[in-house]
């Protein structure tokens, strides 16, 4: 009844919006863009007018039909269970009490001096329901091979189906990452019995005395899992992690995984959760790790014959020109295709003011073209009509679409980020959502990422992150999108500079012992571990929760021959716990 009472007085506000904008309108005739906008203005207003209308409609139906079944408007809602949300001081105690058992049996002897405490390692859980072909999963499926099982045991909790066999073995060309990841952790728990019951989720997870739960959903996939598993506090420490870039606004979410480039102490404010800050960049991203994917090269394969069909990793990007017969909207002997801005995000990252800058730097770079992704189809359409009243006021000679191409969805993910080193000189980076798994794609692709820097948003800092640990901090835009437009017009015009930014990137996706930190997924790891160690110990020491910022132990990065023995020791440590577990089943658990 509230809330049908707070509509009701919006959608008068709105009506007297429309009327007051009409006036206006009407005072002002002949006053030409202010017109248009207001008309503008006044077209949107009577849309949300027409939404609330029949909002309130709805709801005061629905009110109706409660209060004939004698519901009195409200709910039915079962009581939450009088044991839950679960105490993070009792779990605290039960932990302490354990491990003093245990120092105590050391003492007299009953256990040996190098035994390890029962917190440790610690029993750290990932949530999702995206343990299949996801953008979370092709980033970070490749952490799970590199965990030190003396510091941490991995338990993965899966709400979602596995990809059908079918995809796995036609698009996917037989690579299952939901697989791989059942194959390097220690447990995988398939709960799909649980999708709908956070409830039974919180008990099951509570029952195998997890110690930290990562979430990596957050409030991305609704409807693809139950919401309210955090808030239950299955776990004492809660952190969000990767999928959802910015704060849940939860008390129950204890860290957030960030770094200080993304998220400076000075922007505290904006997040209920406090920092986890990790060296180097926060996010994961496996492409260094995963043989399907293949590192940039400085020099083009040259194209066999000009205007032959294209092919993956063959000709520049101005040969393919966004795969295009006609990409300056001309006879092509008229003019080559001088350089190929990219954008491969979907349409919901587009906003007008980014794509009027685009329009911007297109008409400072003659012969210049954009590339964007046909995401969804429909919306070509809009975004076209959009550009011809951006560009050129309704001028059809002055249209700039025939510059603009859009590329089909791939359905392979590494024919899609292989693409980006074909058809893209530069990437021009969303704000102020940043385009986040394709821009590691660009990245990786040896493409460089001109970015906004000038916003607070987590989600708006991830690529001007990316490029100072890069050492392309000359592609950030931090004064905004005037600076956002001059670099890219200059990296289209100025073919010394773009050379020397381009093979700055490449450089650091060939490195090898040891490898680039921004793409060292082993270096990553043991930063996620440590970091993860510091916060356990405190919460044990009883301490605060605060901001807790990893350092690097040592400088060097990872060598070649450091990873097939880290996967090797997280193997045999897989393998001994199998048998164990095995052994205890024939014989019982005697401790």
């Amino acid at each position: 009844q509230d809330q049908l009472g707070y509509c009701q007085d919006v959608c008068q506000l709105c009506v007297l919006a429309v009327d007051q904008l009409t006036s206006t309108t009407a005072a002002s005739a002949g006053a030409g863009a202010a017109v248009l906008n207001n008309h503008s203005r006044q077209s949107q207003l009577v849309l949300v007018c027409d939404v609330l209308i029949r909002l309130y409609d709805g709801m005061n139906k629905l009110l109706g039909k409660q209060q004939q079944r004698g519901g009195g408007g409200k709910r039915n809602i079962p009581e939450l269970p009088g044991d839950l949300p679960y105490s993070v001081l009792e779990m605290r105690d039960k932990f302490v009490k354990k491990n003093e058992v245990y120092e105590t049996m050391k003492k007299f002897g009953l256990l040996g001096s190098s035994a390890p405490l029962p917190s440790a390692p610690i029993k750290v859980g990932f949530v999702a329901s995206g343990f299949n072909t996801k953008a979370v999963l092709y980033l970070s499926h490749d952490m799970f091979r590199f965990f030190d099982p003396d510091i941490v045991e991995i338990h993965i909790f899966s709400t979602g189906q596995p990809d059908h066999p079918h995809f796995i073995e036609g698009t996917m060309r037989g690579v299952d990452w939901r697989q791989r990841v059942m194959d390097t952790v220690d447990y995988f728990h398939d709960v799909q019995e649980y999708k709908g019951d956070h409830i039974g989720l919180a008990r099951y997870i509570h029952g195998l005395d997890l110690q930290i739960l990562i979430e990596w959903d957050g409030y991305c996939r609704q409807g693809e899992r139950a919401g309210g598993l955090m808030a239950l506090r299955p776990a004492p420490i809660q952190i969000l992690h990767q999928e959802f870039l910015m704060t849940s606004g939860a008390q129950y979410i204890d860290y957030i995984i960030t770094d200080q480039n993304v998220s400076p102490l000075n922007l505290e404010g904006l997040y209920t959760e406090k920092f986890l800050w990790l060296p180097n960049h926060f996010f994961s991203k496996g492409h260094a790790m995963q043989k399907e994917l293949y590192p940039p090269q400085l020099e083009y394969k040259p194209k066999a014959t000009k205007g032959s069909e294209f092919q993956l990793g063959v000709g520049s990007p101005q040969e393919n020109a966004c795969l295009s017969s006609n990409p300056l909207g001309r006879d092509m002997d008229d003019g080559q295709v001088s350089f190929v801005y990219c954008n491969l995000n979907k349409f919901l990252k587009h906003n007008p003011e980014t794509v009027r800058s685009w329009i911007r730097i297109l008409e400072q770079v003659p012969n210049s073209i954009l590339c964007l992704l046909e995401n969804p189809v429909e919306g070509i359409p809009n975004l076209r009509k959009f550009v011809t009243e951006a560009s050129s006021g309704g001028d059809d000679t002055a249209d700039l679409n025939d510059r603009i191409h859009f590329l089909p969805w791939e359905k392979n993910p590494f024919d899609h980020q292989r693409r980006s080193y074909s058809l893209c000189n530069a990437m021009l980076d969303s704000y102020p959502y940043n385009g986040h798994t394709t821009a590691q794609d660009a990245l990786y692709a040896g493409v460089p990422l001109i970015t906004r820097s000038d916003g607070d948003d987590m989600s708006s800092r991830v690529s001007t992150s990316a490029n100072i640990v890069l050492g392309l901090e000359e592609m950030n835009a931090y004064r905004g999108i005037e600076e956002y437009e001059t670099i890219a017009i200059r990296l289209g015009t100025d073919k010394v500079w773009f050379a020397s930014i381009r093979t700055k990137l490449i450089e650091t996706c060939l490195q090898k012992n040891p490898m680039h930190p921004y793409w060292d997924v082993p270096r990553y790891v043991n930063n996620f571990q440590n970091g993860l160690k510091a916060i356990w110990d405190n919460f044990l020491a009883g301490n605060e929760i605060g901001h807790v910022g990893v350092k690097e132990e040592g400088e060097r990065g990872t060598m070649e021959i450091e990873i097939a023995a880290r996967e090797e020791k997280r193997q045999i440590a897989k393998d001994e716990r199998e048998q164990n577990t095995t052994r205890g089943n024939d014989h019982g658990d005697e401790l």
